[in-house]
């Protein structure tokens, strides 16, 4: 039992320092932060980023390699990520007539982070797309 509690702590520990360097990245990059750790009752949104009268819902991942990242995000989770960012624009009208997209940013260790802009679409309210 320690144990599962000691990794689960380490595990949320990497995943907030993963988040950290992510937010460092994208100010970097001239994105300014609206967001961290947005949450909504359909899930979470890790960064929401502002840059170029685009709002940016950005999902990080962290895992051991670059493959294991990327295949991490499954369609339901694009789902929960979809609809929280639904409730975000619909609170922030300020927000209501620019444009929007879904990035991942993938975390592998000792790695600068691999940004994926645009990594999935909305076609319409009810389908989205890889």
């Amino acid at each position: 039992m320690a144990r599962d509690r000691d990794g689960r702590r380490r595990s949320e520990r990497a995943g907030r320092l993963a988040e950290i360097i992510c937010a460092v990245y994208l100010r970097l990059r001239g994105y300014g932060i609206l967001s961290r750790n947005f949450r909504g009752p359909s899930g979470e949104i890790d960064i929401i980023a502002y840059r170029n009268k685009t709002v940016v819902f950005a999902e990080i991942k962290l895992r051991q390699t670059l493959a294991d990242a990327l295949e991490s995000l499954g369609p339901d989770q694009r789902r929960r990520i979809a609809k929280t960012a639904e409730m975000f624009l619909a609170s922030q009208p300020q927000y209501a007539d620019e444009n929007a997209r879904f990035d991942v940013i993938l975390v592998v260790p000792w790695r600068l982070p691999v940004h994926i802009a645009n990594a999935w679409h909305i076609y319409n309210a009810n389908a989205w797309h890889i």
